[in-house]
């Protein structure tokens, strides 16, 4: 059996969450997943099983999180155009 990643996922999908990164959020979700399938299988290391879940957690909440952020911008500039950044200097 293959060791498993999990506290890799876990620290990638962590980062991912908070500095809203999202190369790092996704890094943690597909390693995540391709983790889980492969303990499914029975080629990796279940043991790590709880701390891959909660990376994966994260990289998911962290990819939503930048998607969140993105389309709020959007729809700030949509709204109000880029003059109210020149009226707040």
């Amino acid at each position: 059996m293959k060791p498993h990643r999990g506290t890799l996922i876990l620290v990638l999908g962590i980062l991912g969450l908070v500095l809203t990164c999202i190369p790092i959020s996704i890094a943690a979700w597909v390693m995540g997943s391709g983790d889980l399938k492969e303990m499914d299988a029975g080629a990796m290391d279940p043991s790590g099983r709880s701390v891959t879940v909660a990376g994966k957690v994260c990289g998911i909440i962290g990819t939503i999180l930048f998607c969140v952020v993105v389309l709020a911008a959007i729809a700030f500039f949509a709204l109000f155009g880029f003059a109210a950044l020149s009226h707040a200097r």
